[in-house]
């Protein structure tokens, strides 16, 4: 499928453009269940009365959906029966219900529709909705597993950043922490990718990665052993986060004591209107919030930094993994993130 031709669908005052685009991963990046060093996107335009809305669906493979089921999905949108952007409620609804699943596609028209509104009201996104980007967290910089030597050279890459996310879940766990520790001594959060099996097991890693200033877990478990979770939740020293396991708006109120707190992603849970009443739900059941992202450009991930205000942790580097991001957004300096004064997402478009 070519990565250079925009496809191009008129609908009434609405013009839908998308094409596929392959990220560049800077290192090949490394999970407990595989390794990868590219990530297909579409990206993802809607323009209404000359002004243009960008939105970006990222399909990690493990996700089971492609730059053709994302195109696909696209190409069955019509949104002509629809005179304004402002029926968002309605867009979306439609949009939910056109097909199942499809969370990455929903995704990128969700965060176009976002920003084109940002636009024609001339302000952030993060202004809409009264959010304060000076309470948004620092964040995270993840740190695939790997090679003591690439472990090493990737945390001193690092250094800007005020906590690191450690990818574990293989026999190699131990050995991962005690490099990074001997190199720095930041704060952890581990992910394990429902790499661990065994409940005992699990919480003494977690009472062991405690003692070295390993903040909270997220998906220790395989996601259906909830019973387990629950248990490991109940005694840990840590905070345990749902990531794998919390998928959309319905599942938040099943995971309470389940988990400590949610993974919130764009391309799981079709947007950002949908992220919003998760961390919003999440909160009145007194969970804790995490925000995270796939490998995105800066396109994406500004558009979740637009709610990074209302959560306890963010993970928002997906853009810094990558080499040939096209868009200029969202920054980190010094491991803040610093969100764009521009309207809507605060995107622009470089090529």
């Amino acid at each position: 499928m070519s990565s250079n031709s925009w496809e191009t669908k008129t609908m009434g005052r609405f013009t839908l453009r998308f094409r596929p685009y392959t990220l560049e991963m800077r290192h090949v990046f490394t999970v407990a269940s595989f390794s990868r060093t590219t990530t297909p996107v579409v990206l993802t335009e809607i323009e209404y009365e000359g002004l243009i809305g960008y939105g970006e669906a990222s399909m990690p493979p493990y996700l089971g959906e492609s730059q053709e089921s994302v195109c696909d999905f696209l190409r069955q949108v019509d949104l002509s029966h629809f005179s304004s952007p402002f029926a968002t409620d309605e867009i979306l609804h439609y949009i939910d219900v056109l097909q199942e699943k499809n969370t990455a596609a929903k995704a990128a028209l969700d965060i176009a529709l976002h920003d084109l509104l940002g636009k024609i009201m001339q302000q952030p996104y993060y202004k809409i909705w009264g959010l304060n980007p000076d309470r948004i967290p620092p964040t995270s910089y993840t740190i695939g597993i790997d090679s003591e030597e690439m472990i090493r050279k990737k945390v001193k890459e690092a250094e800007q950043f005020k906590i690191l996310k450690v990818k574990l879940g293989l026999d190699t766990d131990k050995m991962i922490i005690e490099t990074i520790r001997s190199v720095t001594d930041v704060p952890l959060c581990a992910d394990v990718n429902q790499g661990w099996k065994n409940k005992e097991e699990a919480l003494e890693m977690a009472h062991w990665l405690y003692e070295r200033n390993v903040v909270f877990l997220e998906q220790p478990m395989p996601k259906e052993m909830i019973d387990e979770n629950a248990w490991l939740t109940a005694y840990s020293p840590i905070p345990t986060i749902a990531d794998e396991g919390c998928q959309r708006l319905i599942d938040v109120p099943k995971l309470k004591d389940v988990y400590t707190g949610i993974n919130i992603k764009l391309m799981k849970c079709t947007g950002m209107r949908e992220a919003k009443q998760m961390a919003e739900l999440a909160r009145s059941l007194e969970m804790k919030v995490m925000l995270g992202c796939m490998t995105e450009t800066s396109c994406a991930i500004s558009a979740a930094a637009q709610l990074a205000p209302l959560v306890d942790w963010a993970d928002l580097d997906g853009a810094l993994l990558i080499g040939n991001d096209i868009y200029d957004g969202m920054t980190v300096h010094n491991g803040l993130c610093i969100l764009p004064d521009r309207p809507g997402i605060g995107v622009i478009k470089n090529t």
